[in-house]
């Protein structure tokens, strides 16, 4: 007998639908209400009882549900909190009472009022056993399921345990389980617990069952599937994740994807059969190998080079000129050789690339220059720095075999440029060095050569990329570690170092105005006027660039703008007089010419990474047995030419009037100045033979004469190198006369107009015409002259009496 009585229960409560969720009796849980009618309903009932009447809705999607829409039976509930939420949204905990049956909605607007009948059902003691044994198989039954399915919290089979109503009992069991809004709903509709429970029971054995086949499935696939069944299941899993989330077509889509990227990038016949077949490796991957994410990657290497994509290169000269005046001053020779170029380009479009190698010491504006270039040109700037490169592959790129491979720096600087045709500077490239990972430099011989790079082959990609396109512009501070082969490439143009008229220059032109607008000052707030500017040059700077001028300056328009606020001033001056307040005390002196001639003391110039500068050389005799001592830091180089020195006059001894055994007689001691820095260069040997010639015949050494030439045993003056930098540095001491090899003499026009039309040269080819520059009472020696016997001597007195007769008649010496 299934029931013995039943009781039925009548009343008006508000009715609240609910979209996919289905609440039991016994069931307490919060949810979000943000529909009007919800919020009106809940509203009515916590005027009154607290009760209301919650239903699911059919259709989820629904959202203004009709009395069709939504299940006949629902759970009266009560509602133990209300909690509004931001945009009109209300959070709502309710504790479920008991299943109702709709009898009739009795209202619809502004909310659902329905009639709710409960039914309650009572047992004859007959059935206790029978249900007893149905709980007792509910419960072994759920254990089971909570057991396989790995989704319900272990501690629940402690709360069911303790229940001892039988459609409680069922009432919370369906509420934990994972089941379909349909399936709670059909367990929901039945009021008999009995039948509730047996229904239960039955769903849960079948659910059951499903689970152990799917664990039963799991377990035989990982033991006896192989590699590409495991793929293949894998991949069907995938799928399904992916119809899930949307997205269809997984990799061949992606795959589709690259296709079309492919065809718009309109790639070479042999990048595309490439780009083709590593798609069709893809095809056959899962998404999660690792090989994928390499394929990938190559992929996206390729197709974001511009193979064929190009800025028009505007060829204007006089624009083109406009734009390096107003980047740079002086650089006379690259702006014209960059003009040479553009007109040759404008004649001829398919003119290769030159390689042009600007070569000069730091600060100068090599780096700048290439990047105005470029605006001149209107083609796209990448600087790349090769300082410390020392591993070929960072030129060619790594071979795919490797972890982490990627392409070289030069496929990498197109492919920031987006263009074949950029301008791309090569930075410092004679900093590259080589190790065991390759040569970095013979790398770079395919990159510069024009006859191989239209099919450049970067190791990574394996496909060749056309560079005839790309101007090379390379910059180095000293050619001498650049190797032979790539020098050979490219073209050498010398930035030497910049003159104090142009340093002056390009301050009041460029850098004042630059670092005044960078300190947020405007002109009428600070001037800084010429002299102290040539004062900061002198005193506080010493380079060939401009770098330590600009943060010179810089720091004066701090001091200036600390001063502006501090005082309230409007405006502050700078003049040589009052720089040092600025600066601080002077950081560098130059020597000035010496205020009488001396014995001994020669003035030689050299040339520094800085510039030029004077050297003066002291020679000292002392009694002894011939001994050379050195002092003063000299290099391997100064040492050799002393020692030239000393073989050239003991072999000339008695024509140049001094005791053939003074090598026996005396010690000599040659000094440099300023002993803790290291000096060295083939530029001092007539300078220091000069002094020695001084020391052992007494004639002092002219105070306003300075030379540079490197000496040969027989006296012959060897051609220099640095000449301007050198005659720069003599002009800034007050010097008036310069001795120079006879080979410089075409060096001269390097020099600016305004310091030539200052200076006297004397150009000589031996060194007994040095001598005769150089040194005071020399000029009618009738000794040395009638003991000079050969022709070749003969016409050495003539030369060195034509020298140092009337300056006007003077054949041998230029006066610009």
């Amino acid at each position: 007998m299934i029931e013995s009585n039943k009781a039925i229960k009548k009343q008006i409560l508000p009715l609240l639908p609910l979209r996919g969720l289905t609440v039991f009796p016994y069931m307490t849980l919060p949810f979000d209400v943000g529909r009007a009618k919800s919020i009106k309903a809940l509203e009515e009932a916590m005027v009154n009882n607290q009760l209301i009447l919650l239903v699911t809705q059919k259709d989820a999607r629904v959202d203004s549900p009709s009395e069709e829409d939504i299940y006949r039976v629902g759970t009266i509930s009560k509602v133990k909190q209300l909690l509004k939420l931001p945009g009109d949204t209300i959070r709502v905990l309710v504790e479920g009472i008991s299943r109702a049956e709709i009898g009739e909605i009795t209202q619809t607007e502004p909310f659902f009022m329905a009639e709710v009948v409960e039914k309650i059902y009572t047992y004859d003691e007959d059935d206790k056993d029978e249900i007893e044994a149905l709980k007792r198989s509910t419960l072994s039954t759920f254990e089971e399921y909570v057991r396989l399915s790995n989704k319900i919290s272990p501690d629940i089979l402690l709360t069911v345990n303790s229940i001892e109503d039988h459609g409680q009992l069922a009432d919370v069991i369906t509420s934990n389980l994972t089941l379909k809004v349909e399936q709670k709903q059909e367990i929901l509709d039945e009021f008999h617990p009995r039948i509730r429970l047996e229904k239960l029971f039955r769903l849960m054995l079948k659910e059951i069952e499903i689970l152990e086949i799917e664990k039963e499935i799991n377990a035989k696939v990982r033991k006896q599937i192989d590699k590409s069944q495991k793929e293949y299941y894998l991949r069907e899993q995938l799928k399904a994740i992916q119809n899930e989330l949307g997205d269809r077509d997984g990799i061949s889509g992606e795959v589709e994807e690259y296709k079309a990227r492919l065809k718009k990038a309109e790639v070479p016949e042999e990048v595309e059969n490439k780009v083709l077949k590593e798609l069709d490796r893809l095809l056959k991957m899962p998404s999660g190998s690792a090989e994928g994410s390499v394929i990938r990657t190559y992929l996206d290497w390729i197709l974001d080079l511009p193979w064929n994509k190009s800025t028009e290169e505007i060829i204007d000269l006089d624009k083109a000129k406009k734009i390096l005046d107003e980047d740079h001053y002086g650089l006379e020779k690259v702006k014209d050789r960059i003009i040479e170029y553009l007109a040759i380009r404008k004649l001829k479009s398919a003119l290769k690339g030159p390689i042009l190698c600007l070569v000069g010491p730091p600060g100068v504006g090599k780096t700048s220059i290439a990047k105005s270039i470029a605006r001149a040109l209107n083609r796209k700037y990448v600087r790349m720095s090769l300082g410390g490169v020392r591993d070929e592959a960072e030129i060619r790129g790594h071979r795919r075999t490797y972890v982490g491979a990627m392409p070289g720096r030069i496929i990498a600087a197109l492919k920031q440029a987006g263009s074949k045709n950029p301008l791309v500077l090569l930075d410092e490239i004679d900093k590259m060095s080589s190790d065991f990972r390759g040569d970095p430099a013979s790398a770079m011989l395919e990159v510069l050569d024009a006859e191989q790079n239209f099919a450049f082959r970067d190791h990574y990609l394996e496909l060749p990329f056309d560079l005839s396109d790309v101007m090379f512009i390379t910059t180095a501070n000293n050619l001498d570690t650049i190797p032979r082969p790539l020098l050979d490439r490219m073209e050498v143009i010398s930035l030497t170092s910049y003159t104090e008229e142009e340093k002056v220059n390009i301050a009041m032109k460029y850098l004042v105005p630059k670092q005044i607008k960078a300190h947020g000052l405007k002109k009428a707030n600070l001037k800084i006027d010429e002299k102290a500017v040539r004062d900061i040059i002198n005193y506080y700077t010493r380079e060939a660039g401009v770098r330590n001028l600009e943060r010179q300056i810089a720091t004066v328009c701090r001091k200036a703008a600390k001063e502006l606020v501090s005082t309230g001033k409007k405006s502050v001056k700078v003049t040589s007089n009052n720089l040092e307040k600025f600066l601080g005390v002077k950081v560098y002196r130059y020597d000035k010419a010496k205020e009488k001639d001396e014995v001994g003391v020669a003035t030689g110039l050299v040339w520094t990474p800085v510039g030029g500068d004077t050297l003066s050389i002291e020679v000292n005799l002392m009694s002894g047995d011939g001994k050379l001592e050195l002092t003063g830091q000299l290099g391997d180089v100064m040492k050799e030419s002393a020692r030239a020195a000393i073989s050239f006059i003991r072999s000339k001894a008695e024509q140049l009037g001094i005791d053939k055994d003074f090598h026996n007689k005396y010690d000599i001691h040659i000094h440099v100045p300023e002993g803790a820095i290291p000096k060295d260069g083939p530029s001092a040997g007539i300078t220091m033979a000069t002094a020695m010639v001084s020391a052992l015949t007494g004639m002092p050494v002219r105070r306003n004469v300075a030379m540079t030439g490197e000496i040969t045993l027989r006296g012959r003056v060897l051609p220099i190198g640095g000449l301007k930098e050198k005659v720069l540095a003599a002009h800034r001491a007050g010097i008036d006369t310069i001795i120079l090899p006879v080979d410089n003499k075409k060096d001269i026009e390097d020099i600016p107009q305004n310091v030539r039309e200052k200076l006297k040269f004397i150009p000589v080819e031996k060194m007994e015409s040095v001598l005769s520059a150089a040194l005071v009472n020399n000029k009618k020696d009738k000794t040395k002259a009638s003991s000079m016997k050969s022709e070749d001597d003969k016409m050495i007195i003539a030369e060195e009496q034509a020298i140092l007769g009337d300056a006007d008649q003077n054949t041998d010496m230029i006066q610009q």
